[in-house]
């Protein structure tokens, strides 16, 4: 028994992961392998931590809370495959951990309240990551698998499957966490694209193209994209102005984007 307590902080949105069937799904989900190199996200108090350690990876973990790591440093600190940052990872450059391309695996049970910003920031380091497996809320990992047609499909869905395969691979109820949740979760892998399967020109002006489409989701995209892109221009990217962003695939969303990269090189 650690001398060191911990009780879950709120403000850290934490949720310590406790149920030993859903600890192993989860690692069997990983299958780390000796010689990875694997990144672990809010380890909390270690619960699957000392799985991917067990695989003979080495593993980097990085801890927001500074109550955690002394917790963290008397359970694996004298492991050699360990190592321990103390900081925010969305602030994180994973660049310092690896410069061979796809060769990190990262892990995480993410807090709800930093799980979107934080996938971003891991997708600016899409080509140094082989694969990510998340557990987030459930409504999260459905709107990141979703496809075209349905409320779900959205920015977070598009520029996701713009970098990655996704795959929703399991749900896990609120009982497997202490505190429990008031949310189910769901676990998510992610794998990086080694070729994108529809590059955009600029991957910003896709950004661009479809956090407009969708503030305005009920609208048409005629009404939606006009200070982008005119009717014409939308027909000329062969879409059709009068469907609503939530119809068009991700294919259509990067022909709106290259549109507009041609009109902003000809400006």
């Amino acid at each position: 028994m650690s001398e060191y307590q911990h009780r879950a902080r709120k403000r850290f949105g934490q949720n310590f992961l406790h149920d030993a069937g859903v600890i192993h799904r989860i690692l069997r989900g990983i299958h780390p392998r000796e010689g990875e190199r694997l990144v672990e996200i809010g380890p909390g108090q270690g619960a699957l931590t000392e799985g991917l350690l067990g695989s003979g990876a080495r593993l980097d973990v990085v801890e927001l809370d500074l109550d955690l790591i002394p917790i963290l440093r008397e359970r694996f600190g004298n492991l050699p495959n360990f190592s321990l940052h103390q900081g925010d990872a969305l602030k994180f450059d994973f660049t310092r951990l690896s410069d061979q391309p796809h060769s990190l695996r990262v892990v995480g049970n993410l807090p709800y309240n930093i799980s979107t910003p934080l996938i971003f920031h891991l997708l600016d380091h899409a080509g140094l990551i082989r694969d990510m497996h998340f557990m987030l809320q459930k409504e999260v990992v459905e709107r990141l698998a979703a496809g075209p047609g349905g409320g779900d499909w959205g920015r977070l869905s598009i520029m996701v499957q713009y970098h990655c395969r996704v795959e929703h691979l399991f749900n896990v109820g609120p009982g497997a966490f202490n505190p429990p949740p008031k949310v189910d979760s769901a676990i998510v892998r992610l794998v990086p694209h080694e070729v994108l399967p529809f590059p955009a020109r600029d991957h910003r002006q896709l950004e661009r193209v479809v956090r407009d489409a969708f503030n305005q989701r009920r609208k048409t995209l005629r009404n939606t994209l006009k200070g982008l892109l005119d009717a014409q221009a939308i027909e000329a990217a062969g879409v059709d102005g009068s469907l609503r962003p939530e119809q068009l695939d991700l294919a259509a969303f990067v022909r709106l984007a290259d549109k507009l990269c041609e009109q902003t090189s000809t400006a």
